[in-house]
């Protein structure tokens, strides 16, 4: 079987694939679009699950045979590519967002909570078409193994799972920093939308991977200076288009606006749903938008249960009167205190609903969207000669890539077009800026009742070191900037261990590079300086015979501010922090930067603090 492809020109297929693309679990791709609602900026936009499954299941094999696996390997990631998404709700990301933001109705399987599409696609996989006698038979017959075994270990490398699996590279080619599905969807959502993402170079990608250690990592076999730095140029593409992904088109404010409209015409209908016939009928119905309902369906799923209200939102989606953009701030234009009191607000989502309909009560007839970029890249490996090392430790354009994606907000306000006048604007804006800085502690406040955030955590250990070390004497403030980063990994893994700390410290660690290693941790260190919390230097020091760089990091007057609003919350997990700082003074690695104190202070002053 032959599919004649417009990313990748000719695809052809194995018996197996055309079998599994036959099946009803594919074919309901086809009609579920790759980018949601975002066909009412960019026309084009209206490509499908459908096809970039099956451009994952090519860009898999081409990462595949460049690794030069084997024929059954080859064969797995293929596949794995092909049914990657075969849990995705309708709608691109609508239903997970309204899962975030409503706990009790959040489907429950095999025990686990399933909020995320990845949870489905591994049942689905796992247990669908293993049951197929054809498939079955065929599975039996080409891999020598049992059909259920075999999509168990298919489901694994769906999603990642790289910490299960057999093999951790073949998950890492289907999901990873830098992978199959990654790389199509760049390449589609540019092709399909119009909008230049900047030249992805996939041929030297492809030429730049290899596998070290049972893992994906990017390198050059000769080692070359140019052919490192060509390793580097073309992982800085994918990252360069992914920003700017990020920025037209998933955080387009009118592609924004429809998807907010979406997201309050379901929860209303869902709603009507509970109070009819029963939670439990709600949850059902959820489970069904990742299995079995395409975008049709839950549109008419809305326009059958809502209200009114709900079925006029879907009105105006499907008439194009997109909901206008009359108050719009971002990180250039919020405070770093407002900034990462709106962060951790968003990550949190019973808080984002709760602050969302709060500031839109108080705003009148708007709707109110408050949205992070996720997806940071954490792990990319480069090998450099004999030696590894982090992707962000040998760019300076990659780590200020991550930053720029982890800084990526908006706290926007919407009103109907014909409802929008701009003698109103100016007011919306005003009251918004004055409701944030009124809602966010107290949310805030509330998170911190309900659970730990591992992120304070890391605020207080900055603070502690700052705490420490800071001294004022001439009109100069001296202050500690951390040089090793690897030092606060271990201090993170350490306080995890302390039964005082551990659940403030709530992050999982592996030690596959030499030392203790946190995904979360990274990126939360990430926001943090994206948010103006920290500062991050970039420092050059010489070993074995290379220039390399390295990251430091201080605390930034905004973040002392900051952390001293959370002391109150924390004060025995401040205090064992700062026991323990004192107790290993002489091990933390630092050096004191002088700065007058008039610069360092002066918005702590304007703010009524120090």
């Amino acid at each position: 079987m032959i599919i004649h492809d417009p990313v990748h020109k000719t695809v052809i297929l194995s018996e197996l694939e055309r079998m599994l693309i036959n099946t009803e679990q594919v074919q309901r791709l086809r009609k579920i679009q790759q980018l949601g609602l975002a066909d009412v900026v960019y026309p084009g936009a209206n490509h499908t699950r459908f096809e970039h499954s099956i451009g994952t299941m090519h860009t898999a094999s081409l990462m595949a045979k460049t690794l030069g696996l084997g024929q059954e390997d080859m064969q797995m990631v293929r596949i794995a590519g092909l049914l990657h998404d075969v849990g995705h709700s309708a709608l691109s990301h609508a239903v997970e967002g309204l899962l975030t933001r409503n706990p009790d109705i959040q489907p429950k399987i095999h025990g686990k909570r399933f909020i995320k599409h990845e949870a489905f696609t591994k049942d689905i996989v796992s247990n669908a078409f293993s049951d197929d006698a054809i498939i079955e038979k065929h599975v039996s017959e080409e891999f020598g193994v049992n059909a259920h075994e075999f999509f168990d270990e298919i489901a694994k490398i769906t999603t990642g799972d790289s910490q299960s699996v057999r093999k951790p590279y073949l998950a890492q080619i289907i999901s990873g920093d830098i992978d199959a599905d990654r790389i199509d969807f760049l390449l589609r959502d540019s092709y399909h939308t119009g909008v230049s993402l900047g030249l992805i170079d996939v041929d030297q990608i492809m030429q730049s991977l290899t596998i070290r250690n049972n893992h994906l990592v990017l390198g050059t076999p000769e080692g070359s200076a140019y052919g490192e730095d060509m390793v580097l140029t073309a992982a800085e593409s994918m990252l360069i288009a992914r920003a700017h992904h990020y920025t037209a088109i998933i955080h387009h404010p009118k592609t924004q606006a429809a998807r907010v409209m979406l997201l309050y015409a379901l929860e209303d209908a869902l709603s009507l749903l509970k109070d009819t016939e029963g939670e439990e009928a709600v949850i059902d119905k959820i489970i069904e938008f990742f299995t079995v309902y395409n975008d049709n369906d839950l549109l008419s799923f809305i326009k059958e249960n809502g209200s009114l209200y709900s079925n006029e939102l879907i009105r105006n989606i499907r008439c194009g009167r997109i909901y206008t953009s009359v108050a719009r701030f971002n990180q250039k234009t919020l405070s770093p205190m407002s900034r990462m009191s709106l962060s951790t607000i968003a990550r949190h989502g019973i808080a984002r609903k709760m602050f969302e309909t709060g500031l839109a009560k108080e705003l009148g007839d708007v709707l109110v969207d408050l949205s992070v970029a996720t997806g940071v890249p954490k792990s990319t490996r480069v090998a450099i000669g004999n030696e590894e090392s982090f992707f962000y430790d040998e760019s300076a354009l990659a780590n200020g890539l991550v930053r720029v994606i982890s800084r990526q907000m908006s706290l926007t306000a919407f009103a109907h077009p014909d409802a929008v006048m701009e003698s109103d604007v100016e007011s919306v804006k005003l009251q918004m800026r004055l409701k944030v800085d009124e809602l966010s502690p107290k949310l805030l406040r509330f998170i911190r009742e309900e659970q730990y955030l591992p992120i304070e955590g890391l605020i207080l250990l900055l603070y502690g070191v700052h705490s420490l070390f800071e001294t004022e004497n001439d009109g100069f403030v001296s202050i500690p900037r951390i040089r090793n980063i690897t030092w606060v990994y271990r201090t993170v893994e350490t306080f995890g261990r302390d039964v005082k700390l551990k659940n403030l410290f709530d992050y999982h660690f592996h030690k596959r590079y030499g030392f203790p290693y946190s995904d979360s941790v990274f990126e939360n260190i990430q926001i943090l300086v994206a948010m103006g919390i920290v500062n991050e230097d970039l420092r050059y020091f010489e070993k074995g015979g290379r220039f390399r760089q390295r990251y430091e990091y201080v605390l930034t007057s905004d973040g002392v501010y900051y952390a001293r609003t959370l002391v109150d919350s924390y004060k025995r997990e401040f205090g064992a922090i700062k026991d323990y700082l004192a107790m290993n003074k002489h091990s933390i690695p630092r050096d004191i930067v002088s700065i007058q104190a008039v610069r360092y202070y002066r918005k702590k002053q304007t703010a009524g603090a120090k």
